[in-house]
């Protein structure tokens, strides 16, 4: 009888250790709600872990429901570790194993609340993120790449969206060029 049960224990031993083994993928899920508890934005990088879209919102509205009220900045939902943070009418999360660095998860939550604080000029709130949202999936899309974190400095953050906008030919800074020098052009038209 000892005999079987030593092959179970090395075996239930040995996975135990390779969950806790350290890895690059450490975000799971990262999130933004408004003060309702509706997605805005989401990005799951562990396709298993919620599969269908209904099973995340799911997880999205217990998240919620455990956290709007509450003044702490970390949870344990569902076997997950969770970082959160609540500006005016919004909620960001990031969310990680139960064994991933809380420290870790709320580097790439600061980083990400304040890269979207300068790209939205300090203005943090449901309108301004959605007139903004292309701008905000470029700065998640900086902080964390399929569930590795890429970046934890808001500074390099936005020195990247706004390397990757300015590739853009029409945006806000090249139609104000083209407008400047079109009145260059008419002025020195009509002084000839």
């Amino acid at each position: 009888m000892t005999a079987q049960t030593c092959p179970r224990q090395h075996q239930r031993t040995t996975m135990e250790i390779a969950s806790l083994e350290p890895s690059l993928y450490t975000v799971k899920a990262v999130f933004i709600l408004d003060n309702d508890g509706n997605r805005l934005l989401s990005k799951y990088y562990d396709t298993e872990l919620y599969p269908s879209m209904k099973e995340q919102k799911n997880f999205e509205k217990n998240v919620f429901n455990k956290t709007h009220k509450a003044d702490n900045e970390i949870a344990f939902v569902e076997g997950m570790t969770i970082v959160y943070k609540c500006s005016i009418d919004l909620f960001f999360y990031v969310v990680g194993s139960a064994q991933e660095n809380e420290l870790m998860l709320m580097a790439v939550l600061n980083c990400l609340f304040e890269s979207l604080g300068q790209i939205l000029r300090k203005n943090v709130e449901r309108r301004c993120l959605l007139d903004n949202m292309d701008g905000v999936f470029l700065v998640v899309d900086e902080i964390i790449d399929g569930g590795v974190i890429l970046e934890s400095d808001p500074q390099q953050v936005i020195q990247k969206v706004n390397y990757r906008a300015d590739e853009n030919p029409l945006s806000e800074q090249s139609v104000a060029q083209i407008m400047q020098s079109a009145k260059e052009q008419i002025k020195w038209s009509i002084l000839k």
